[in-house]
């Protein structure tokens, strides 16, 4: 699975996706894009989108870009908040199906 982190979410999450291809936006050279761009960039090669950014899902169409989202819902954003919800991220990414959101809370 190819999976692309938003700039919302510490680079050091990708070292705890197992298997999975992992890159962010910014090692694609995409950082500062707005949303919807950014989110049509990422549909035409990752296969989800990991973010921290609670609205992008109502602010886009994902069902028409036909790529999966996970939002990570947590009290900060911190390398140590975000890797603690690693084994749960792992099973929403397994969970997440094209143009779906899968949340994952702390």
């Amino acid at each position: 699975m190819r999976i692309l982190l938003d700039e919302s979410v510490p680079r050091q999450l990708a070292a705890h996706l197992g298997e999975h291809e992992v890159t962010t936006v910014t090692r694609q050279g995409w950082a500062g894009l707005q949303n919807g761009e950014l989110l049509r960039r990422a549909s035409a090669t990752f296969d989800v989108f990991v973010t921290g950014d609670r609205g992008i899902e109502h602010q886009q169409n994902l069902p028409a870009l036909g790529l999966g989202l996970v939002v990570i819902v947590a009290r900060d954003n911190r390398v140590e908040t975000v890797i603690a919800l690693a084994p749960r991220i792992r099973e929403a990414l397994e969970a997440v199906k094209p143009g779906t959101t899968v949340r994952v809370a702390a």
